[in-house]
């Protein structure tokens, strides 16, 4: 079974499905694949009931602190949906302090696979869980924003945003 929330943050509306065990997906709702991974979470989980839980009032609290500058690690259980390797992939990204980035490259060697590059970009493409695992820190080998389910503009506001270049 599990709950929705809708969030206000400073780039949009977000998402948020929650099971028992945790966060499932937390998303922009004007994302183009949000359908698709709202089905995928469903499918693995369950529908979705009325009622709060107590996991979004958490998700939104710390979202409304990291925006504010206030917070640089979540501490939300996460309920992700997706294969081993994707996991570990997702767990590889929440290892990524706030305000640094690396390479899909340098994420690949990290994980034993330098050759996975490829395997491990779609594994970020498949993160249903937005910021609390975040893919937004990962940039192509040349430094360069690449791939962002929310897009490269949101992409670039959290990096500034961890970098103390930007406030709300």
């Amino acid at each position: 079974m599990l709950h929705a929330a809708t969030f206000a943050t400073p780039l949009g509306d977000m998402l948020a499905l929650a099971s028992a065990q945790g966060l499932c997906l937390l998303a922009f709702t004007d994302q183009a694949h949000l359908a698709r991974a709202q089905a995928q979470v469903q499918q693995a989980r369950g529908p979705v009931h009325s009622g709060g839980h107590g996991v979004l009032a958490q998700v939104e609290q710390q979202l409304h602190a990291y925006f504010a500058g206030q917070r640089r690690h979540f501490d939300v259980p996460l309920d992700g949906v997706g294969t081993a390797f994707q996991q570990r992939v997702w767990q590889a990204l929440q290892r990524i302090p706030w305000g640094q980035t690396c390479s899909y490259a340098q994420q690949a060697a990290h994980l034993g696979q330098p050759r996975a590059v490829r395997a491990v970009a779609q594994a970020h493409g498949q993160n249903k869980i937005a910021i609390l695992v975040p893919c937004h820190r990962v940039i192509g080998s040349q430094g360069q924003l690449t791939g962002y389910a929310g897009g490269l503009a949101r992409k670039q506001y959290l990096l500034a945003l961890e970098a103390g270049q930007t406030t709300v």
